[in-house]
């Protein structure tokens, strides 16, 4: 494929053909660098959208996908059972404390399959009254119908309005350094959220910590710890969509655990097999899903995919906690790396709102609106590019989710390619 245009039969995700950037060539991918067709190497500071959790070709993981490959491919699960899947169900049994996994394909999927089981496991109990559903302001959940109806209303869903079923919303109080106000809308979403379960409530679903993809914006731990100790006075469920905070990107294995909580479902993807593979997979307690064991065929949980626990995908997942769990500092101190950095970059006059957590740092560039339409970001993205750091801002908002294995030679790349686009929008 030329850079120059665009290939006649590829269509793009989340991309505006009139007025993007024609796609680069990538040929080779190495810990944080890609490399293009032209020799060019660039830092992917985002972790190619979230899912690069150690480096690109990690060794290990590409070895252990290539000795199942040897093995045992695929097979269909309805029926069977086999080895990787088992290890990986015992070990993030273990580490998460829900005791059952169910296997999908991606983050939307898992996200569906944990609205399904809740929704489900009240009508197995004989239940029907609890017919609401909870989500937060600027959620984001995914692209499929189940998941986009939990998000936010936006530009991304206007299409789809009138296929999406309702959904109440409680505030989420976003906060960032030197924030003086955080107990006061803290206060009034927990006033919000004990009015909205003042009405039989089937499951509350959340971004632990970190709303993602409405602008990297961040809860503090107590607050999620109330909002917990709110949905199990009124006997719903708890969902925790770790998608993206999971597998270490917020300085602890998941952001349910840095947090002190313990959902009654986890969504599950992106990390899972340090972004080797496709993969998904909704944990749940051993309570659910005894309320699917039953005589009556209609309390079966009928969901299911042509790839479920693949075994090429369970290998690359083993070898990713075999990573993880074999070196916690590595994850666990890339915070302390990214703050005196982020302290720097906040004393430009752009830069609103700094806010770091685990991998992830954020920051609101003050020009225009606040929005992802915001032009802002493709003029910061653009310039970042020529700076060889590859970024892709949301809107007005600039942040980092770098893999692993990024150095401080690179981490300091990222932030002064950042600086230089910023100085040149002063």
């Amino acid at each position: 494929m030329s850079a120059a245009r665009w290939h006649p039969h590829l269509w793009h995700p989340t991309t505006q053909v009139a007025t993007s950037l024609e796609p680069l060539p990538v040929r080779a991918a190495h810990g944080c660098e890609l490399e293009l067709a032209d020799g060019r190497r660039l830092i992917d500071a985002i972790s190619s959208w979230w899912v690069t959790l150690h480096g690109h070709s990690e060794p290990s993981i590409a070895a252990a996908i290539a000795r199942q490959a040897q093995q045992l491919e695929q097979v269909i699960f309805a029926n069977f059972s086999h080895e990787p899947a088992e290890q990986l169900a015992t070990r993030l049994s273990a580490i998460t404390g829900l005791e059952r996994l169910f296997f999908s394909d991606n983050g939307s999927t898992a996200v569906e399959v944990a609205l399904k089981i809740a929704w489900q496991w009240w009508r197995n109990q004989g239940d029907g009254e609890r017919r609401q559903l909870i989500a937060f302001e600027g959620a984001y959940h995914g692209d499929t119908f189940g998941a986009m109806a939990l998000g936010e209303r936006s530009l991304f869903t206007a299409a789809y309005e009138p296929l999406l079923f309702d959904v109440a919303r409680v505030a989420w109080p976003h906060t960032h350094w030197h924030d003086d106000s955080v107990e006061t809308r803290e206060a009034t979403a927990l006033l919000q959220l004990e009015q909205a379960l003042q009405t039989p409530t089937a499951a509350v679903i959340l971004e632990p910590l970190i709303q993602g993809a409405s602008g990297m914006r961040l809860v503090r731990p107590a607050f999620l710890r109330a909002v917990q100790q709110r949905v199990r006075a009124s006997g719903a469920l708890l969902i925790a969509d770790e998608v993206m905070t999971g597998f270490g990107r917020t300085g602890a294995l998941f952001a349910s655990q840095r947090a002190a909580i313990q959902p009654d479902l986890m969504a599950l993807s992106k990390g899972l097999t340090g972004g080797f593979l496709p993969m998904g997979v909704t944990m749940a307690s051993e309570r659910l899903h005894r309320g699917f064991i039953s005589e009556t065929p209609a309390h079966t949980f009928f969901h299911g995919h042509s790839f479920t626990a693949n075994p090429l995908g369970c290998a690359a997942a083993l070898a990713s906690l075999d990573l993880l769990q074999a070196d916690p500092p590595r994850y666990q101190a890339i915070e302390s790396r990214h703050r005196p950095l982020l302290e720097q970059l906040s004393a430009l006059p752009l830069v609103q709102r700094p806010r770091c957590l685990g991998s992830m740092v954020a920051m609101d560039v003050q020009i225009g609106d606040e929005s992802y339409l915001n032009p802002i970001g493709k003029r910061i993205q653009r310039h970042c590019l020529e700076q060889g750091v590859y970024l892709r801002p949301l809107g007005n908002v600039v942040y980092l989710l770098p893999p692993l294995s990024i150095n401080d030679a690179q981490l300091e790349r990222c932030y002064s390619a950042i600086a230089s686009a910023l100085v040149a929008e002063s």
